[in-house]
């Protein structure tokens, strides 16, 4: 990543201090795992050094952290495989992107041999695997390191540490289960059954969800006291909270169609969301350059970051790279003749088909916009998809600065509450799925779900969530788990059943590990 060099001295000093102790410790957790990911590194400190005191196991901490965005961020993975993949977005001229676009995985391209390799993600897993062995000294050693700072830190590492099994069962399917370091040297492990991953991953999402405080630094019976003595304006929606493991609980269990657990955990977290401070955002809030996207800015809507990783202006962490608007922005909003990416206006005015909907529509008479905040320049041939568009700290509007501050955001609550609608609709109890739909579309301004004229409940919600989430990674899942309930498109059917909804496995890691198998549908491809 390239950072700001000039006019930023206070804010690249937070930065250094902040990120030396993050590369001391990932420069450790990924030389440990060398054997099994195959990653260069040497180490900053010796480990040795790493274990001793409660500023240790906060560094440690912030390094999982770092290492989960990295993964998130590098070559734009987030988006790459849950929003571009045979999603509403084309490619104006890329040939990597138009693969992925395309579902043409197996191309020899670089950036998808990159994102085939699920290295990054068990870089997080290797680095939680070393920080739940040692945390223990750091107890033993330091008497200021208390038995519930010990607990929450241990919960949101198991939180971390799942959520990077999450992402890789999702992207691979099956893939090695692995949960100690081994000091340093893994033996090769064939790919575990994604059934057995997820069960882990539900256990480890329950106990951390047991230990985390809805709030932190808020006297919360979890976490009493400033944490790391700093105030809840420093870790309230960068840090997982209790909610961030329940609102994963729900995406894992509806990836497994357990819709029975997505209805009680996301009614949990519809239940308690004032306990975390947790808001419906309108629409321009959402859309907004210093909005709800613009991370640790000046704005109100931080905490409403469920599961989120921010790159924060004001700690030199804007980049050029890892951000949507890398790809999406455009003239006139950034000094960029064409975006990488955009909605074909037939996509656009199929989704967007009322006249009052706050994030798009047209006016049917002039054939002119009358609302503009997802989408600008919509007379060119290519319009810029601009509802994510957070320069530097969103605080600015110059088109010369192409440095974006933006948040990576897994789930918020309208995701939850329409997470929540799905499952009462599959579970049949549509009066409460009605509400809850009819909930989000009051928020964009726009009619009430009529059963007489838009049908079936299910598809009209997984159609505002294809409307509200998009540019949020959710697509491409979303479509799998709606072709898996209504199994009525026979292409979409046979990538299920065969195992085409899966990534191939880069070939460097079945090279490196002899007991891995490449998934199926890639075979000869």
């Amino acid at each position: 990543m390239k950072y700001l060099s000039s006019n930023n001295k206070k804010f690249n000093r937070t930065f250094t201090a902040k990120w030396l102790l993050l590369l001391c410790f990932c420069g450790a957790a990924l030389q440990s795992c060398k054997k099994l990911l195959d990653v260069d590194s040497s180490h900053a400190v010796a480990e040795k050094n790493m274990w001793n005191s409660h500023e240790d196991t906060r560094s440690a901490l912030i390094g999982v952290y770092g290492l989960t965005r990295a993964a998130l961020a590098d070559n734009n993975a987030f988006w790459m495989y849950g929003e571009l993949r045979k999603g509403d977005f084309a490619a104006v001229q890329r040939q990597d992107i138009d693969a992925v676009v395309s579902n043409n995985l197996h191309a020899p391209l670089d950036m998808l041999n990159e994102l085939s390799n699920w290295r990054r993600f068990f870089a997080v897993v290797n680095a939680a695997n070393l920080f739940l062995e040692h945390v223990g000294e750091v107890k033993a050693r330091d008497p200021r390191y208390s038995e519930q700072n010990m607990a929450v830190d241990i919960a949101q590492i198991r939180f971390l540490r799942a959520f990077a099994y999450f992402n890789m069962v999702r992207v691979w399917g099956d893939v090695p289960l692995i949960t100690t370091s081994h000091d340093g040297e893994f033996t090769d492990q064939p790919r575990a059954p994604q059934g057995k991953v997820l069960a882990f991953i539900e256990q480890e999402l329950q106990a951390a969800a047991d230990n985390l405080p809805y709030a932190y630094s808020a006297n919360d019976p979890q976490q009493q006291g400033d944490y790391y003595a700093e105030g809840g304006d420093k870790w309230n929606g960068v840090l997982a909270r209790k909610l961030s493991a329940y609102a994963l609980m729900a995406h894992v269990a509806a990836w497994q169609a357990k819709y029975s657990l997505v209805a009680a955990y996301t009614k949990f977290v519809l239940d308690n969301a004032q306990k975390s401070s947790l808001v419906f955002v309108k629409t321009d809030q959402l859309t907004s350059s210093n909005g709800f996207f613009s991370g640790r800015g000046s704005n109100n809507f931080i905490n409403n970051h469920m599961i989120a990783f921010d790159f924060e202006f004001t700690n030199g962490e804007a980049s050029y790279t890892g951000h949507l608007e890398e790809l999406t922005l455009a003239a006139p909003v950034v000094s960029k003749s064409q975006p990488e990416i955009y909605v074909p206006k037939d996509t656009i005015l199929s989704l967007f088909d009322q006249n009052r909907d706050e994030r798009f529509s047209l006016d049917s008479i002039r054939g002119e916009p009358t609302s503009t905040r997802y989408f600008t320049s919509f007379d060119s041939h290519v319009p810029i998809f601009s509802k994510i568009k957070v320069i530097l700290d969103g605080g600015t509007s110059d088109p010369d600065f192409r440095m974006y501050g933006s948040a990576i955001i897994f789930t918020r609550l309208e995701d939850i509450a329409l997470l929540r609608a799905e499952a009462l609709a599959v579970l049949g109890e549509q009066t409460g799925a009605i509400d809850l739909l009819n909930q989000i579309r009051d928020l964009r301004v726009m009619e009430r779900y009529d059963a007489g004229k838009e049908g079936d409940l299910v598809n009209a919600i997984f159609r505002e969530r294809r409307k509200e989430l998009m540019g949020e990674g959710q697509r491409w899942f979303d479509q799998v788990r709606y072709h898996k309930l209504k199994r009525s498109d026979a292409t979409f059917n046979r990538l299920i059943d065969e195992g085409g909804i899966y990534w191939p496995v880069a070939e460097n890691v079945l090279m490196q590990n002899k007991q891995l198998t490449q998934n199926i549908y890639w075979i000869n491809r």
